[in-house]
């Protein structure tokens, strides 16, 4: 991972977390800033023209340059220890933790930007970029967190030259383990 990228967060460490909530985002090199996991696209239209309503979460990496909802939103990196997904019947789900194999902090790809309402406020929002999953994760989701193996070009560099970030991690690049049933 070339350069340390982010800095330490003043946000408090939690062991899940979940959309809605407060994440301190990188976005530009050596500067964060607190967000919220949950981007409404203000004033973006889909491709029949019609304003894009619903709160994003997750966004394909397939289309963040190409669909005009995204067009001007900004790219930040949303540093992890890990993720958890859940398999099995309801009631009866197992949860998963996927982390780095070397034990680093993981570098997720986001969009974000700000929302204003009427009355002034300003909320600043993400959404995390989402890859096919590689075979590490392949067995317990269909999608996966973009992982960025060079975070400072994906701040830095134009959209064609970042664009080619936005892929599955390599196989081998996350472990899986069972983190108990929910």
């Amino acid at each position: 991972m070339p350069g340390r990228v982010f800095i330490e967060s003043q946000l408090p460490q939690r062991i899940d977390a979940a959309p809605g909530e407060t994440f301190s985002i990188c976005f530009q090199v050596g500067s964060e800033r607190d967000m919220r996991w949950g981007l409404i696209p203000q004033g973006r239209t889909n491709a029949r023209g019609r304003p894009v309503m619903e709160q994003l979460f997750n966004i394909r990496s397939e289309t963040a340059f190409t669909k005009t909802a995204f067009d001007g939103l900004h790219r930040g990196i949303l540093w992890v220890d890990g993720w958890y997904e859940w398999t099995g019947q309801t009631r009866r789900k197992t949860r998963w933790r996927m982390e780095g194999k070397s034990g680093q902090p993981l570098a997720f790809a986001c969009l974000w930007d700000v929302w204003r309402s009427s009355t002034g406020r300003e909320v600043a929002q993400f959404a995390t970029l989402t890859c096919e999953p590689n075979a590490d994760v392949r067995e317990y989701h269909h999608r996966m967190p973009v992982l960025l193996d060079d975070p400072q070009k994906w701040l830095t560099a134009d959209a064609e030259d970042a664009a080619p970030l936005l892929k599955t991690a390599p196989e081998n690049t996350v472990k899986v383990s069972a983190a108990g049933a929910v």
